[in-house]
């Protein structure tokens, strides 16, 4: 009875090794020193749209804080 046995152990050395992707390699050092957020408000910052989106959004929040706490001291 002959059963198929794959040589793992040969494989593994037999195989070239993955290619480095170069363009991730930041993103790598940031998941390593745990600052993935970090690299994440740097990258959206950096862009037009996510700079112009990032301040709509804390404009809104704001003008919703605001009213909030004109409506609580009777201001309207």
């Amino acid at each position: 009875m002959n059963a198929f046995m794959p040589n793992f152990d040969l494989d593994r050395d037999t195989q070239l090794p993955p290619p480095k992707w170069e363009g991730l390699t930041e993103i790598d050092q940031a998941i390593r020193e745990n600052r993935l957020m970090e690299y994440r408000i740097k990258k959206s910052w950096a862009d037009p749209w996510g700079r112009k989106l990032t301040i709509a959004v804390l404009v809104v929040i704001g003008i919703g804080f605001a009213f909030l706490a004109g409506a609580s001291f009777g201001l309207w």
